[in-house]
């Protein structure tokens, strides 16, 4: 990465590194308050960091992904919010259905064992039409949830009208609790390079 080109070095600032300041809407832009909206947000306590793990800070330029950790409270339970991946790839009937979804409508999560990708997390309405998935990143830990504790829930936190973008249509918020001696993006993926 050419913003951070010696891995062994410790990188500090007090304030974002252009690589991730870039992969935020400028807050002097007058659709600033709308982008905020499609997240979710309050504009008056938006902050970078939880903007960049809501939109994973994607450019067209390069592969970089940023997201959030998922923590584990007290009680073991989690919460995280991601949008819905793939609504572009799913059958024209299960878009229709997902577009018409509301704040709040449940939502089903399966395991998709069949993907030529790899293990996925589907998400279904509840009259199973399968509208995405859950982001890769999320994929092992929730695997791991759903064996211990098969009550994870997913709901939608809102769906954004049609001049926002697919991949920010429909944001969703899972919720569950984590094995007792589970820590959450622990595995190798998560190293931290150093």
């Amino acid at each position: 990465m050419l913003s951070f080109p010696k891995f062994e070095n410790r990188y500090e600032s007090n304030e974002l590194f252009p690589i991730f300041k870039n992969r935020v809407l400028d807050a002097s832009r007058k659709d600033f308050v709308e982008y905020l909206g499609w997240l979710d947000l309050d504009p008056a306590h938006a902050d970078p960091i939880e903007i960049l793990g809501l939109t994973g800070g994607e450019r067209q330029t390069d592969s970089l992904e940023v997201f959030p950790k998922i923590i584990k409270h007290a009680d073991r339970s989690f919460s995280c919010r991601f949008f819905l991946h793939g609504l572009r790839h799913v059958s024209e009937p299960a878009r229709v259905k997902a577009i018409d979804l509301t704040a709040g409508s449940s939502l089903q999560i399966a395991v998709e064992l069949n993907n030529p990708t790899g293990l996925a997390i589907q998400l279904q309405t509840v009259d199973c039409f399968m509208i995405g998935w859950a982001p890769r990143y999320l994929v092992n830990d929730l695997i791991e949830v759903i064996n211990a504790h098969p009550d994870v829930s997913a709901s939608v936190v809102r769906v954004n009208e049609y001049g926002a973008p697919l991949a920010r249509r429909i944001l969703v918020e899972l919720k569950g609790r984590l094995p007792a001696d589970y820590e959450p993006m622990s595995g190798g993926q998560f190293e931290l390079i150093v």
